[in-house]
């Protein structure tokens, strides 16, 4: 039997290609920063190279499910953000496509199929440079990474707030 998790973070990608990398990026920042200073009880953190099956097992019955993965867009600017928020009741897909070769849509799809979606979905995209092979963020995604890793943490604390007031 899975373990209930109120909070599922989960950074999306490669990180041996590059940009691709930066969603696992965040959820290691966040790791780190969770060691001086806890996270709402409940959270898991988690990385996940984008299948699926796997993505919805991590945000199964999840309240809150807050995604960090990397987009393509065209033309793009490496490092910005794009919050993009997802219910069920107004389910739409993301306007940058992903990195992996079925994309983050497909699987927020699936989930709305099978009655697995979250509660709330969060999606950060973030847009990449440089998917080539190799490891390392280039400088534009790097910095955008402590930043995000914040952004999230906010989302984490205003969810657990709200469900402590009903």
């Amino acid at each position: 039997m899975k373990e209930r998790t109120d909070i599922a973070v989960v950074g999306v990608g490669n990180e041996y290609r590059h940009d691709d990398g930066v969603g696992w990026a965040v959820v290691g920042r966040m790791r780190e920063r969770a060691a001086r200073r806890p996270l709402p009880p409940g959270t898991t953190l988690a990385t996940c190279d984008g299948d699926p099956v796997r993505l919805i097992s991590l945000w199964e019955g999840a309240g809150l499910a807050v995604v960090v993965d990397a987009a393509h867009t065209h033309p793009g600017a490496p490092g910005r953000v794009h919050r993009i928020e997802l219910d069920a009741a107004r389910l739409a897909r993301p306007p940058a496509t992903s990195s992996h070769g079925l994309g983050l849509g497909e699987a927020v799809e699936l989930a709305r199929v099978l009655g697995r979606l979250p509660g709330r979905l969060v999606v950060y995209a973030v847009e990449g440079g440089d998917s080539s092979l190799g490891t390392g963020l280039s400088s534009a995604v790097a910095e955008a990474v402590a930043p995000l890793a914040e952004a999230v943490e906010v989302e984490l604390v205003r969810h657990r707030d709200a469900a402590a007031r009903g």
